[in-house]
């Protein structure tokens, strides 16, 4: 029996789009050949969420994206500004594409405060790493979506 098409949210800056922090974007052209059959739906969470590009870079301080979601911690940029509510508003604003797209399968940008689908910054800015999911990914796993990174995404479907 054949599978019918499924769609996959992914990080728009995997696709090319500029959309990251600096202005740029994180292009894999592995994810796009390996899922443009399926149907890919790009997403930018913090953009979605009303912040500009570039913007300056953000990180969840004292917590994870579930802790965000908790009102346990909070999202800062490098400049000290409180940018929280622009990262919940991005997750919940993604949040509504999955459901209403009906996508059970993500493929999110690694480290990000809002994409990240292992580990995070620890709201330091200085590179050091934790364990932890960011803000849209904390929300989208409550949903039951699947979200991988373009780190582990290759058994996306033969699960």
């Amino acid at each position: 029996m054949k599978r019918g098409k499924i769609l996959i949210l992914v990080s728009a800056c995997l696709l090319g789009i500029n959309c990251k922090y600096d202005g740029s974007n994180n292009l894999a052209p592995k994810i796009i050949e390996r899922f443009e059959e399926e149907g890919i739906v790009p997403v930018c969470p913090e953009q979605l969420g009303g912040l500009a590009t570039p913007r300056n870079p953000a990180e969840i301080l004292n917590g994870t994206g579930k802790d965000v979601l908790d009102g346990k911690a909070r999202v800062y940029s490098n400049s000290g500004k409180d940018v929280t509510a622009s990262f919940l508003r991005g997750a919940i604003e993604t949040t509504k594409i999955a459901k209403k797209l009906r996508i059970h399968y993500a493929i999110l940008k690694s480290n990000s405060p809002s994409c990240a689908s292992k580990r995070i910054y620890d709201g330091t800015f200085s590179s050091s790493l934790v364990e932890g999911n960011g803000v849209t990914v904390a929300l989208l796993k409550c949903e039951g979506v699947r979200v991988y990174s373009e780190k582990n995404y290759v058994d996306i479907l033969t699960k």
